[in-house]
């Protein structure tokens, strides 16, 4: 039998898979992966301190590990980041809206007539002012960390989630390769194993005798040529796995790593980018913070502005303790007159025979003089009745006596049992029963103008509205509809008395934008057929309701409270005495169109219910008014009138009962 010599091989033929000739990764200068397929840019620059330690690293069998272990840190301080910016945030509201409310109920003491007055009262009030300007900057702050609190969120949860799919996608790689050298071991270890016994068997004695297989026995040299066969197929095999390995390892190394290695990379950068950012716009919001704070508390000499010029501590020095003493004994001895030198007696005129007292003639009656209420329009309060009266968020006198609006148990329709989800919020409506819009009415016989539909049905885009309602101005309406009230506006209130009061945020947070767009079609086609006091017929969200109501008034031609009026609110708005300021507005809202105010007077005295629930839905007269301002007063020409406009409906807010009527 021939003796063949096998192939030469040693353990150190591995190392081929872990410096491959042809095909070994070197990085260069700029932070780049180069392989016979090209550079791969990793989107890293790892400078020059240690940077052959950074680029052995990354090119290691250790480099996705680490860099998925750098991940995960970066992606938990920006949710322990977030977490601190959501708690600042909620302490510096609740720290806000204690202080307004501290403010409000200081300014209404101080009205009283058992306070002092005079300087004293003056002074005091520009103090509460002042804490009235640093708990709105307080509101104002604790808004933008709630707005970076969501934006550093949603990054890290996206950070996350690529995270975890490149990381099954880059072990998975490194463990098909491991897989693979493992299988090439377990070849090369049965070949060592074969090439030794037939080595023994070669070179051993011939004639030692029988070797015992499973077909009978064998000799020396059939069993030497069966070792033989063996051995060259276990050969084969460790060279086939061995090719197979590097293959695998190369790809690897010059595609597969930089690719995920360049990925994670990227993730890293963009979430340590982000969380920079939002630190740097954290310190710059507190910065602003405490130099608004400073410029309330003392103001800048010079400094143009509609606030007071003078400090905290000019205004609290002011006070005149002496002249506010003699003003008041002044006023009170002036109410009770001068007393008498001396008391003297006087017979009663009845009892003097000489005078006689003639007696009324029966038929001359005192004839009360009637006032009739001026015919026709809206009665509108007068500045008159104002005179003595303070501004107040609070109802002073007897309440208005408004119809309550049906119970929606008690309506025509079966409530679904998903009807639960919004119960009836308190114990009844302010909401004035309002009469449905008429199709038609003998006052407006004659045909009214033509109406150009603005919006049209989603569903059928080629179909105009029957009868558009957005879009379409105030007056447009009354003359078609007959109603001083447009029937979208009754109804939106309706829905959010009976089942919004209650609800957190309302008028703040955004509803479904297919459910107002479905609802707004309907409006603009067959507005007669809607009825809000069944939840069904808004989606039980009554959140899409109130987006609803204010997208109608940001579709008006005109505003609510008019362009024509715009620069008067502002100016209003800018007067710092708040009796000033209510009567200035009270004027310009008793100026507006019939329609405009009676629109108007009904929001109002919604809005007004609505900021009453401020402990359970947190919307008090600051944030609807942020929600408002804009929407009934539009954008104008200047944004920097915007905080203008905001006032101007937080004073009508405060003053509801003072610049609209009861009745």
């Amino acid at each position: 039998m021939e003796n063949r010599e096998p192939p030469v091989r040693s353990s150190t033929d591995l190392s081929r898979l872990v410096h491959p000739a042809n095909g070994s990764s070197l990085h260069n200068n700029a932070g780049t992966i180069e392989s016979s397929n090209g550079p791969r840019q990793i989107g890293y620059d790892v400078g020059t301190e240690n940077s052959n330690i950074v680029r052995a690293i990354l090119q290691s069998d250790t480099g996705v590990n680490t860099l998925l272990t750098r991940l995960k840190q970066s992606v938990a301080s920006a949710r322990e980041f977030t977490a601190f910016l959501k708690k600042r945030s909620t302490l510096e509201e609740d720290h806000a809206q204690g202080l307004k409310k501290l403010c409000k109920s200081s300014h209404e003491a101080s009205r009283r007539p058992d306070n002092r007055q005079g300087s004293y009262a003056q002074h005091y009030n520009e103090v509460i002012g002042i804490h009235d300007r640093l708990a709105d900057n307080g509101i104002q702050f604790a808004l933008s960390l709630h707005q970076m609190h969501e934006d550093l969120h949603d990054l890290a949860t996206n950070i996350e989630r690529g995270r975890k799919q490149w990381k099954q996608s880059g072990l998975s790689a490194e463990k098909r390769v491991q897989d693979s050298e493992a299988l090439v071991d377990k070849a090369k270890t049965k070949y060592d194993s074969l090439a030794e016994d037939y080595d023994r068997a070669r070179t051993g004695d011939k004639q030692a005798g029988r070797v015992f297989g499973l077909k009978g026995p064998k000799t020396a040299a059939q069993h030497e040529e069966d070792l033989h066969r063996k051995m060259q197929a276990a050969d084969s095999d460790y060279s086939s796995r061995l090719q197979t390995a590097q293959s695998q390892r190369q790809e690897l190394v010059s595609t597969q790593r930089p690719q995920v290695v360049k990925a994670i990379l990227d993730l890293i950068i963009e979430c340590d980018s982000g969380l920079t950012l939002q630190l740097q716009k954290y310190a710059s919001f507190s910065e602003k913070l405490s130099l608004s704070n400073g410029l309330c508390v003392h103001p800048l000499k010079g400094h143009s502005s509609g606030q007071s010029q003078h400090s905290l501590r000019d205004v609290v020095f002011q006070i005149n303790n002496t002249e506010d003493l003699n003003n008041y004994i002044t006023s009170v001895s002036l109410k009770t007159g001068q007393r008498p030198a001396e008391v003297r007696y006087r017979a009663h005129p009845s009892l003097d025979s000489s005078q006689q007292v003639p007696l009324m003639d029966s038929g001359s009656q005192m004839e009360p003089n009637n006032q009739s209420e001026p015919a026709g329009g809206l009665r509108r309060s007068s500045l008159a009745d104002l005179s003595n009266v303070p501004p107040s968020p609070h109802k002073q006198g007897p309440a208005p006596n408004f119809t309550s609006l049906p119970n929606p148990s008690e309506s025509n329709y079966h409530e679904s049992p998903h009807s639960q989800t919004f119960p009836p919020s308190g114990g009844g409506s302010i909401l004035p029963q309002l009469p449905h819009p008429q199709l038609s009415s003998p006052m407006h016989s004659h045909s009214p103008p033509p109406v150009m539909a603005t919006y049209r049905d989603p569903t059928h885009p080629d179909v105009p509205a029957l009868r558009p309602v957005f879009g379409v101005s105030l007056d447009d309406l009354l003359k078609r509809d007959g109603s001083a009230i447009p029937l979208v506006v009754y109804q939106c209130l309706q829905a959010v008395e009976l089942f919004g009061l209650n609800v957190e945020g309302i008028y703040r947070l955004s509803g479904s934008a297919p459910h107002v767009s479905k609802l707004r079609a309907i409006f603009d086609n067959d507005s007669g057929q809607v009825d809000f006091r069944n939840p069904e017929s808004f989606f039980h969200d009554v959140n899409s309701v109130a987006g609803l109501l204010k997208q109608f008034f940001r579709d008006l031609p005109d505003p609510l409270l008019t362009n024509e009026h715009f620069q008067d609110f502002v100016e209003a708005a800018r007067i710092e005495d708040d009796v000033t300021r209510r009567d200035s507005l009270h004027a310009i809202v008793n100026s507006l169109p019939d329609p405009n105010y009676a629109t108007l007077r009904a929001l109002t005295l919604h809005l007004h219910r609505v900021q009453e629930h401020s402990g359970v839905n947190r919307m008090n007269a600051g944030n609807l008014a942020i929600c408002f301002g804009p929407t009934l007063m539009g954008t104008g020409s200047n944004i920097a009138d915007a905080g203008w406009q905001v006032r101007v409906i937080e004073t009508i807010l405060q003053n509801t009962y003072q610049i609209f009527d009861d009745d």
